[in-house]
């Protein structure tokens, strides 16, 4: 009978994979036939007198993805990310069939560097005589940052606009652990490494207050600066308003010209249609950025030289990609050595999104790199943050580019452990033991405080890898060795104080960085193919079959819309668990402006 059992439900367990599998095979197939009909579908959404739709509630990541499942619902075959959003609103400039842009400025979840390229791109739209209008019912300081650019800015009459600078918030964890009596062991390498500060201090440290104190007024400053030429106002007047708490209602904005007009969406569609030369009863041809994007496809040239945009996005892993959007590297070398070996690719620009991470990962992909470099131009454009590790794998390009808003350098290295010994025999009651054939043979241990020797052991390993750090940085940028110590410590910097001190060698977005690998290359004429192909979310979803993890998928996507901004606090706590004991090169946090 126990044999029986054991056959009977290996064979469930067959069947339901082997299900699965046809599944995808099936869908896989459907999705073949249909994506050609998906892609005239996009195509015929666009009609005479459309208005391009940019929506800020939309994440934007760096690379788009493709959708699969919007062959069985309404939505779009494709996922715009940041690059499709900057080609299509480039396109729209001198398409005839869109006669102008409405932004809707919804609460964004972008970062202030992505939101900077967007600005800048509608900036240029702006420069073809095309209307260019924003709306909301709600605006947000990052909303209106963007919205700044535009002709004009409309606002719900009984709607809210937000004017009063900007803040980074960080919680402290050190009270919940010593009530759990759970001892974190830390050790870091320089001192605004600030990583592990929440864990470790009841505050935020006079060195991390300096850092965040710059870069906050160097955000400030842009802000105020974009509010200051919509409104024709000096910046000192614009900061004022927000020190002095003046914006409190919709006509407040409306005296001082923040906005252009109190209006409700009706109202701002009869403007549309009278600049589309629609009648009032007719309904306006909006297309949204993802649909566009398939007549931007259908225009791109082909050409057989290439300049390859590699896009490195998240956080930094050791081994297999098994998320969407992190930066795995063995995923990352193999594709690496795949760009390498193609000589229709005549340079490569890598796009760096990412906070660090493992400081081993990061020290295998930037050997990746090193022997790529060697066979064609390797330039680096940095987006929201290349900072700790996303620092270490930029450092030995020919050339890096940021945004004046990216977060970088953080060079500097952690590694933490929790001892749990007293929480587990104060608290529940349990106690361990051990036999082992050397002093070191459950060396780094979690079931006990390590001994000083073995924190020295530890320290010596951070400081280690620092002394690496800087090495590559020293020998990439060709900075002496005393200037990286300088400049190092851990320390965050903006992409503007960050040319200063020459860790980037220019501002620019990612397509000033594809003329730069164009250029140096040697290569006038040339089409961007990028790397990775897309994330689909159909792969996406069998990979989390992979393992068992369609559940825990399925669990974490209804805590994230359950719990919200919550959720990410729930979400580091749980990376914890990953960190004991390795050498992290990881940003102390993401920067979150309110």
């Amino acid at each position: 009978m126990k044999q029986f059992f054991k056959m009977f439900f290996a064979s469930l367990l067959a069947m339901v994979v082997a299900g699965v599998i046809v599944i995808g095979i099936i869908i896989g197939s459907i999705v073949s036939l249909v994506s050609k009909a998906s892609s005239d579908e996009g195509v015929d959404k666009l009609k005479a007198n459309s208005v391009l739709v940019i929506d800020l509630s939309k994440r934007l990541h760096e690379q788009g993805e493709s959708n699969s499942f919007a062959a069985f619902s309404s939505g779009s075959p494709y996922n715009a990310g940041l690059y499709d959003a900057v080609r299509a609103i480039d396109h729209a400039r001198t398409d005839n069939n869109i006669k102008g842009i409405l932004v809707k400025l919804n609460p964004s979840p972008n970062g202030w560097a992505t939101m900077q390229q967007l600005r800048s791109a509608l900036a240029d739209f702006k420069s073809s005589g095309k209307f260019l209008y924003a709306y909301g019912e709600d605006i947000t300081q990052g909303g209106y940052y963007i919205a700044s650019v535009t002709d004009s800015v409309y606002l719900n009459p009984v709607g809210g606009f937000e004017l009063k600078g900007f803040a980074t918030v960080i919680p402290f964890f050190k009270g919940t652990l010593d009530k759990l009596e759970l001892k974190p062991e830390i050790y870091y390498a320089g001192k605004f490494k600030s990583a592990t500060e929440p864990f470790r201090a009841e505050k935020i440290s006079e060195p991390n207050r300096l850092q965040i104190t710059q870069y906050l007024h160097g955000f400030w400053s842009e802000f105020v600066n974009a509010a200051a030429q919509h409104t024709h106002a000096d910046t000192a007047t614009v900061a004022q308003w927000a020190n002095s708490g003046a914006i409190q209602f919709p006509g407040d904005a409306l005296k001082n010209k923040l906005v252009d007009g109190l209006l409700y969406a009706d109202e701002v569609e009869d403007r549309l249609r009278a600049k589309t030369g629609q009648a009032a009863k007719d309904d306006i041809k909006y297309i949204s950025l993802d649909d566009y994007m398939e007549n931007v496809k259908r225009d791109r040239r082909l050409n057989e030289q290439k300049i390859a945009v590699l896009f490195a996005e998240g956080n930094i892993v050791d081994g297999e990609q098994n998320d969407d959007y992190e930066i795995a590297s063995r995923t990352m070398a193999e594709n690496i050595r795949k760009i390498a070996k193609n000589d229709k690719i005549k340079a490569v620009v890598l796009r760096v999104n990412s906070p660090g991470g493992s400081a081993l990962a990061s020290e295998v992909i930037l050997r990746e790199l090193q022997l790529l470099r060697k066979k064609k131009p390797l330039i680096v454009s940095m987006g929201d943050y290349a900072a700790s590790g996303g620092y270490y794998i930029s450092c030995q390009a020919d050339s890096i580019f940021a945004m004046p808003n990216t977060i970088t350098g953080s060079i500097g290295v952690f590694s933490m452990l929790f001892s749990t010994q007293d929480l587990m025999k104060n608290k529940l009651g349990v106690t361990f033991d051990e036999v082992k054939t050397g002093p070191y043979a459950d060396f780094p241990s979690t079931t006990r405080t390590l001994s000083a020797e073995e924190g020295q052991r530890m320290q010596n390993s951070v400081d280690n890898i620092y002394g690496i750090f800087k090495s590559r940085v020293s020998e990439g940028r060709k900075i002496s060795a005393a200037d990286v110590d300088s400049i190092a410590q851990g320390r965050v910097w903006t992409g503007t104080d960050a040319l200063k001190i020459h860790l980037v060698d220019g501002l620019g977005d990612l397509n000033r960085a594809i003329r730069s690998a164009a250029a140096m290359a040697k290569v006038s004429d040339y089409q961007v193919s990028t790397y990775p192909e897309p994330v689909d979310k159909l792969e996406s979803l069998l990979r989390k079959f992979k393992g068992n993890k369609a559940a825990a998928a399925a669990m974490q996507s209804a805590m994230q819309s359950e719990m919200g901004e919550e959720y990410e606090w729930y979400r580091r706590a749980k990376e914890l668990r990953s960190m004991n004991g390795k050498a992290l090169m990881q940003m102390p946090y993401n920067v979150e402006i309110r």
